[in-house]
């Protein structure tokens, strides 16, 4: 039974109370809406009849006793816990009984109060008695159902939710994409924009028939076939059944446009799998719809001292007389009012297509970011700063054993905050990875605006996002967040006190209590590009679908022909004028005259369509079918497994690349940075010499020992190395204190930073750094027993590896980053000597620097060594860094400090008085330590890959978005550029006169490799475009870097346009899209960090040493099959259209058919059309020959295979043997019995063919031969059924055998003879290799 049940109800009031009545002594309150933190679940699964009775009996209690100390107790634990967890509040028994009742005497609540707070009504009319479940917060229904003399209001309604749900519509106006940008975050918004989808289709349902057909009636031949059955509707012209016409046309249509569908409905589906991708987005309702998230997540030792700071906090007992007596109820009201917070939220799951503008995503480590967005804050993720929770309570226990755990700034700001509803401002830095958007390999650095960054979650909503119109510049981006004024009066913990006005005039206050703050491209991360760092970031959307970056830099998609195609084209049209040439000759021959009723243009008309047979329509169908055939070779390929054809249609294109455009990061490379050689001077370590390295660093750092008072003594860089060995000679110690010195520097001078993750309950250790060479010497310096423990703002902490105890802590007191200007990165640290006195004035100062040979030469001291050691290491590909360092005593450190300070503070040319600065007190005189080259990894067989597509004839080209010397390095590491080849180096030219003399230089120096940076290849593209790719493809390499994806896509076309040679452009990132979409042939490989342009390539690999097969191999193949192909059936049609014209020289000039209806089909299709698809299957040799002599892809380029030349031979062989069939048939036979003459000339024209495809193959395939056998056991079998055509008597005759017999040796011998007299006088390359 209740402990309250004996407490006499109050009777209901008759309605609301104005300002002046009078209250009762006891105000009647409901017990179940005195928690607004309960579930609402659980109100929702109560029966309506048990809500009834519990209405009937519920007990009234005075609230003289409650409404104040519960209220306290209520906003206490509001302000204190964000999850609503009712035993963290502290109060008296009688609040906690009510609070935490757990009898199921609490509703469902909400958790925020609405807009119109204490000027809400007091009842609903008509619904004093219901207590409906709906969406309004408790505290809502609670300021309505209470009655205090000052908080009554006569507004007759409460204001509705405002919140977003899914079956929002959007607004009816669509964005203009040329203004600027309001975007309501966590809102709707008041314009439409565009769907963030990505599409890589051709086609819509409504343009795929119109462009389409419009792509295939563009080509001659399809045109012309189209034009002679649309010529049978006329009854003059008509020749046979209109279905001969007819169908062979619809079927090739049908053909053609089901590949086109079908590719493009692979397109989607793989589209649809990208754009399904699902993300957290935060739904944001007013009111606390959600209360069990309505204040954010706190972390958990953030809970651990809340409930410490709660239990020291609670109010003494004359506070709580005061608060039960009621000196002060309408303040407590007030204050409980001013925290609720402006709106509450819940996390969703959202497809990546249905993420809109002004939607909050919540990413985390290792996720891609699905649109343009603005960062609002960045906090570690809950595993890091857990584990460094449990590294702060044995901080004191480790430190009295010398050792360190470190707990970082984060922890700290969190230890710190006794308040969980405002995110500490620690750890709000975000890394991501830009190698998808921009090709560049170092790591960005993200931070959130501080203006969002210290913003409770739930206050999103009043923040307002002005950003500028789309834009395809990916390091440029301008906007402002705005925070709004909260809708009610009150305190408002995100707007300084100060700015709020005090006069009376309510918009006056508004206005001074709204802030703004500046968006730059650091507060951004574009579409497709990573969150690297271990923390979790929240961001708005800003830019969707097509109006992001990556989209605007993307080119559309486009559908590519082959250059098979368009030569074939040009041969049909040749084919036609000279069925045009025959007609008019026959019709002259007989003369202008009419004849049997037919006008002269009747009959040209006629003998056109007769002859119509010259223009093969069965071309296509062959040759698409056989794209289909070298389709499923590539895709079922072991020796290339994963490679998907996405455009069937340009397989021949594979095999006459002569131009390779390629990107660099994770194309050539693997983006994973290894430190490979180390130089100090005297010694070079490398490989297992790095054992070496480690044993001296054991030697160095195992000197740390204790003294007796407890005090661990750290190195400093004037700890004197000792050996541990006895046979340790001098040279042997000043080298081991050498090696030791510049690991020490490597260790400290970065701007790395350690995290911990517990994954699957173990502690794992990452690395947070800009550039993934700083993250690579970091782990080499861990690898040789140097560990980097700690790291935060002012502090750098290492252990050793092997004793696991502090050896060095420095106090960072000044870092100078690396710039793509300076190429170098300093660090001015101050050493600690005692780990338990961190704070040591009286440390040793020094001044540590590492950057590029070309900067650092004139700043190290003089020395004998580092010119050469540092080219040995760019022979071999490798990044160098050369590092050096200096001691500053504390004055000069101080006289640099007031110095720079001084400088930092110049209204004009700042950076370059700061940069005065520093070269005058520290640059100037510095150590030599040694010099290190960091090898970035190349992609499995690479250098063996480049080489042979080189001796393939292919010219390489390199276009990535890294910088200069890296660009450098990868081409000489993957042997881009050949061991002593002068590289010319175009970098930041600005003037056309500079950019004249290098092109007349790089004329005179065509086998020199040419190094242009995107600046300079602007200049040039702009103002000598053609005399600058006039030269540079002339050139055996060319390496473009820091190109953006639009420059990368215009040299594609530039290439095509100029030479008109086939190129291949082939990448792994969603910057390589524009490139592979304009190439002739787009390869695109599947990377780490998305699908995006395997998606939008032709063709889809695993990795770049696929290509060299793809293209020597299967390119070569499927060119030389479709060539051999084509031009036999161009043979098959033009020997038919020679025995016509023979027929009808005969029969004095009249357009008859020799061969009519079934015939002439069968003769297009069953008859002959097997054995001669059958050569999609030859092959002139193996595999392994095809990559061991490249010469032979070389020699395509040649066009040997298809030229005009090997085209008239094939018409001369057409005509020879179409004369000897029809001629010798006429002559042997005689024109007075047709069927017999017609019996003999078709049975000697299809032998002719199958034994003509016999003799053009060269590697036998099983199907060949079936094809061949079976197709002539196919026509002796129909023979039978041909009754109408021959006569059947005389086919079973002896006379009928050997006129067949010879007429087919004279058509057939002589040919063959010529061939092998070719053969034997000019083998071709693929006997001389086979050696036959």
């Amino acid at each position: 039974m209740n402990k309250y049940s004996n407490l006499s109800p109050i009777p209901e009031p008759p309605g609301p109370l104005d300002d002046n009545s009078e209250p009762e002594s006891d105000l009647d309150i409901d017990l179940q809406e005195l928690d607004p933190f309960q579930p609402r679940g659980i109100a929702h699964r109560r029966s309506a009849e048990g809500q009834a009775r519990r209405q009937e009996s519920r007990p009234r209690i005075p609230l003289r006793n409650l409404r104040l100390d519960g209220l306290h107790g209520l906003s206490g634990r509001r302000r204190g816990n964000t999850q609503g967890v009712s035993n963290q509040v502290a109060a008296d028994e009688d609040s906690r009984a009510l609070l935490d009742d757990e009898n199921g005497s609490k509703a469902g609540s909400a958790a925020s109060l609405g807009p119109e707070g204490d000027e809400a009504p007091l009842l609903r009319s008509g619904q004093q008695d219901q207590r409906s479940h709906n969406r309004r917060g408790t505290l809502a229904r609670l300021g309505s159902a209470l009655r205090f003399r000052s908080l009554v209001a006569p507004s007759p309604h409460l204001p509705t939710p405002e919140g977003l749900t899914d079956t929002d519509p959007e607004g009816e106006v669509e964005h203009d994409p040329q203004s600027n940008r309001t975007v309501a975050v966590g809102q709707l918004q008041s314009s439409r924009f565009p769907l963030n989808a990505v599409s890589n289709a051709k086609y819509t349902s409504w343009s795929f028939l119109p462009v389409t057909l419009y792509n295939e009636f563009s080509f001659f031949f399809n045109l012309y076939f189209l034009l002679v059955a649309l010529s049978q509707i006329i009854p003059p012209l008509r020749i046979g059944y209109l279905s001969t016409y007819v169908a062979p046309l619809a079927f090739v249509l049908t053909i053609t446009l089901g590949k086109e569908a079908y590719d493009d409905i692979a397109r989607r589906r793989r589209d649809a799998e990208a754009n399904a991708e699902s993300y957290n987005v935060l739904k944001f309702e007013t009111n606390g719809a959600f209360p069990s998230r309505s204040r954010g997540r706190a972390a958990p030792q953030r809970q651990k001292k809340l409930r410490r700071h709660r239990k020291h906090s609670q109010p003494n007992g004359e506070e709580t007389r005061r608060l039960h007596e009621g000196e002060s109820g309408e303040q407590d009201l007030e204050s409980l009012e001013d925290g609720v917070p402006s709106s509450s939220y819940a996390e969703i799951k959202k497809a990546s297509r249905d993420l809109k503008v002004g939607d909050v995503l919540k990413l985390s480590k290792d996720q891609r970011i699905p649109a343009d967005v603005v960062i609002l804050g960045s906090f570690l993720s809950q595993n890091v700063v857990a584990d460094q929770a449990t590294n702060d309570e044995d901080e004191n226990q480790s430190s009295s054993s010398g050792e360190y755990v470190g707990s970082g700034p984060e922890s700290q700001a969190n230890q710190g905050s006794n308040n969980a509803s405002i995110p500490d401002t620690a750890g709000a830095e975000a890394f991501i990875r830009t190698d998808q958007l921009d090709g560049e390999t170092d790591w960005k650095l993200r931070l959130p605006s501080p203006l969002t960054q210290t913003l409770d979650i739930c206050e999103y909503t009043r923040l307002q996002v002005m950003a500028g119109k789309p834009d395809k510049k990916v390091n440029d981006f301008t906007g402002t967040v705005e925070l709004l004024p909260q809708t009610r009066a009150g305190y408002d913990p995100h707007i300084d006190k100060t700015s709020i006005g005090n006069t009376g005039n309510n918009q006056d206050s508004v206005g001074d209590q709204q802030r703004k703050a500046a968006l730059t491209i650091d507060n951004t991360a574009w579409a497709n590009t990573v969150l690297a760092s271990s923390s979790t970031v929240y961001a708005v959307v800003v830019y969707t679908g097509s109006q992001t970056r990556q989209a605007l830099s993307t080119s559309p998609s486009r559908s590519k022909t082959g250059l098979l195609e368009y030569e074939i084209n040009s041969l049909t049209k040749i084919l036609c004028f000279l069925t045009l040439a025959l007609s008019f000759i026959l019709v002259a021959a007989e003369g202008f005259d009419e004849k049997d009723g037919r006008k002269w243009y009747v009959s040209v008309m006629r003998f056109l369509i007769l002859f119509s047979t010259i223009v093969p329509i069965s071309l296509r169908v062959n040759l698409d079918l056989g794209k289909s055939v070298y389709a499923w070779y590539i895709q079922n390929d072991k020796g290339i497994p994963g490679t998907v054809v996405r455009t069937s249609t340009i397989p021949e294109d594979l095999g006459r690349v002569e131009y390779l455009l390629s990107d660099k990061t994770g194309t050539l490379t693997q983006n994973e940075m290894e430190l490979k050689k180390i130089h100090v001077g005297t010694v070079s370590y490398a490989n297992d010499a790095m054992d070496e390295v480690a044993s001296y660093i054991r030697q160095a750092f195992g000197q740390i020992v204790s003294s007796d008072m407890g005090q661990t003594t750290l190195f400093t860089p004037s700890s004197v190395f000792t050996s541990t060995s006895n046979s340790g000679t001098r040279t042997r110690r000043e080298i081991g204190a050498r090696v030791r010195d510049v690991v020490l520097a490597l260790a400290l001078c970065h701007n790395v930073t350690p995290t911990v993750e517990a994954e699957h309950g173990e502690r794992i250790t990452t690395y947070q750094a800009s550039s993934p060479d700083e993250i690579a010497i970091v782990r080499w310096t861990e690898s040789v027993g140097l560990r980097l423990l700690h790291r935060d703002r002012k502090f750098i902490v290492l252990q050793s590896v092997e004793s696991e105890r502090v050896v060095v802590r420095v106090k960072i007191l000044n870092i100078f980053p690396f710039t793509s200007d300076s190429k170098r990165m300093g660090i001015i640290v101050q050493f600690t000597q005692d780990l338990n006195s961190p704070l040591d004035e009286s440390g040793e100062i020094w001044f540590y620097q590492k950057g590029a040979d070309t900067v650092m030469t004139s700043i190290v001291a003089a020395n004998d060594w580092l010119d050469e050691e540092t080219a040995n290491m760019a022979r071999e590909g490798l990044r160098t860094l050369v590092v050096g360092r200096k001691r500053l005593s504390h004055e000069q450190y101080q006289e640099f400090s007031q110095q720079y300070a001084q400088a930092s503070l110049s209204l004009h040319a700042r950076d370059a008085s700061m940069a005065a600065v520093v070269g005058e007190h520290l640059e100037r005189g510095l150590e030599l330590l040694g010099v290190t080259g960091v090898e970035d990894k190349l992609q499995r067989d690479v250098k063996p890959s480049l080489e042979l597509l080189r001796n393939a004839g292919v010219k390489i080209w390199m276009l990535t978005g890294d910088k200069v010397e890296t660009a450098r390095c990868v081409a000489v590491s993957a042997k881009l550029v050949s061991r002593g080849q002068y590289i010319h180096t175009i970098a930041k030219m600005k003037r056309k006169e500079a950019a004249l003399d290098s092109l007349d230089l790089l004329r005179n120096k065509t086998d020199a490799c040419l190094l242009i940076d995107g600046e300079s290849l602007a200049l040039m593209l702009t103002c000598h475009r053609e005399a600058f790719i006039a030269t540079a493809v002339r050139l055996p390499a060319v390496v473009a870097c820091r190109c953006s994806p639009t420059q990368k896509a215009d040299v594609a076309k530039l290439i095509r346009a100029c030479t008109q040679k086939r190129t291949c452009c082939i990448g792994d990132g969603g910057n390589d899209v524009s490139m592979i979409q304009a190439a002739d042939v787009g390869v695109g490989i599947v990377g780490k960090e998305g699908r995006q342009a395997s998606l939008a390539a032709d063709f889809s690999i695993e990795q770049f040493c696929y290509l060299t097969k793809l293209l020597v191999w299967h390119g070569r193949n499927s060119y030389k099959r479709s060539a051999k192909l084509a031009q036999f059936v161009i043979h098959r049609g033009l020997i038919i259209s020679v025995c016509q014209t023979l027929y009808s020289i005969a029969s004095e000039f009249e357009p008859i058919a020799l061969y009519r209806d079934w015939l002439l089909v069968g003769y297009a299709t069953i008859y002959t059309m097997a054995p001669v698809f059958s050569l999609v299957l030859d092959r002139d040799v193996d595999p392994d020959l095809a990559a061991l002599y490249p010469e032979l892809y070389k020699e395509l380029a040649l066009n040997r295979s298809l030229s005009y030349r090997t085209f008239f031979i094939w018409v001369a062989v057409s005509i020879y043997q179409g004369c000897i069939i029809q001629g010798l048939a006429q002559l042997l036979v005689g024109l007075d019995n047709f069927p017999r003459m017609v019996a003999v000339s078709y049975t000697v024209l299809i032998l002719n063919e199958l034994i003509m495809v016999a003799a053009e193959v060269t590697t036998w395939h099983p199907v060949m031969i079936f094809s061949i056998l079976g197709t002539a056991a196919i026509y002796f079998g129909s023979v039978p059924l041909l009754g109408g055509y021959f006569d059947l008597k005389y086919i079973i005759s002896v006379a009928f055998l050997w006129r067949v017999l010879a007429i087919s040796a004279v058509s057939l011998v002589p040919p063959y003879v010529v061939k092998l007299l070719r053969r034997t006088i000019r083998p071709p390359s693929y006997r001389k290799v086979q050696a036959l």
